[in-house]
């Protein structure tokens, strides 16, 4: 993906120098338990799923991943904003270039958890109903991954005492 950008902030994948800014900038959101807490390890590991915004200073505002958990679906994981830019469309345009990472890798629907459910909804996002939208045969599949998202888009019982009190939602990308 190449670096997008505005006369005030711009975006472009995450490298490995921006953990410590993204886990520093999470550390408030976690505290509020907006965020699910993880290890720095997680952040190194997944950072190719990252996006970030940067500030006219080079300054981290925000950030945002991608995670495929199958074919034809991925999770909108970790996006946030810094509070001082807010209402600035940082938050849109991640979430329009995660969106646009995920038609380039072929999948044709996103989820995520959220307390923003308004913000999700302008972008076509809806609550999602309490069965999990995927075949049988996938569901066993997905019963075999370790992550913890895979477990809540899955609505796991043990993932439960983990529950935040967002709300699932699921976007149909057209393709």
């Amino acid at each position: 993906m190449s670096r997008q950008s505005t006369a005030e902030f711009s975006i472009r994948p995450a490298r490995t120098s921006d953990v410590r800014r993204i886990i520093d900038m999470a550390a408030p959101l976690v505290a509020k338990r907006v965020l699910v807490p993880k290890e720095a390890v997680a952040y190194y590991e997944s950072i190719q799923e990252f996006l970030v915004a940067e500030g006219p200073e080079g300054e981290l505002i925000g950030f945002g991943a991608l995670h495929v958990m199958w074919e034809d679906l991925a999770e909108v994981r970790t996006l946030a904003t810094l509070d001082s830019w807010r209402g600035r469309g940082v938050g849109s345009a991640l979430l329009r270039a995660l969106l646009d990472r995920a038609e380039t890798l072929g999948v044709s629907r996103v989820f995520c958890l959220t307390f923003e459910v308004e913000f999700f909804i302008r972008h076509g996002f809806e609550v999602m109903a309490d069965q999990t939208p995927v075949d049988p045969e996938v569901y066993v599949e997905l019963l075999r991954s370790p992550d913890e998202g895979v477990a809540e888009f899955l609505d796991l019982a043990r993932v439960k005492p983990n529950t935040l009190g967002n709300t699932r939602m699921l976007l149909h990308l057209h393709q």
